[in-house]
């Protein structure tokens, strides 16, 4: 009975730290994609009102009609639902954006929920 205790063990260390890797990506994958469905829809608002929302409270706009809105034909998200990142935060949206002054920046803090720290998912970066 102990050996078999110390082979699920042994088995478990094993096992373990590699499901957890694969989880930490999945959730990447997952915001990298959520943030690719937010430069979409604002692609959208910006051809149909010729600008991109403003503040960073702009993502609202793609689902609640902007009172100086005369085009706006949204929502512009399918749920009509600003989504949160695979960890359950908001993302933080600047129009105009500090790396993207042209356009904006959109950015989920990551795993540890930090702003400025490695594991944030920025739209200005290579990969997203």
């Amino acid at each position: 009975m102990l050996l078999v205790l110390v082979i699920l063990s042994t088995l478990a260390a094993i096992i373990y730290p590699n499901m957890a890797k694969h989880g930490l990506r999945a959730r990447t994958t997952t915001t990298k994609m959520q943030i690719q469905v937010l430069r979409t829809a604002l692609s959208q608002f910006e051809m149909d009102n010729d600008h991109y929302p403003q503040g960073r409270n702009g993502l609202l706009e793609l689902v609640q009609r902007p009172r100086d809105s005369k085009n706006w034909r949204g929502p512009y998200l399918e749920k009509k639902v600003v989504p949160k990142d695979a960890w359950g935060h908001e993302f933080i949206y600047e129009c105009p954006g500090k790396h993207s002054p042209e356009s904006y920046d959109i950015i989920s803090l990551g795993p540890d929920g930090i702003e400025g720290t490695p594991d944030d998912i920025a739209s200005w970066l290579p990969d997203n």
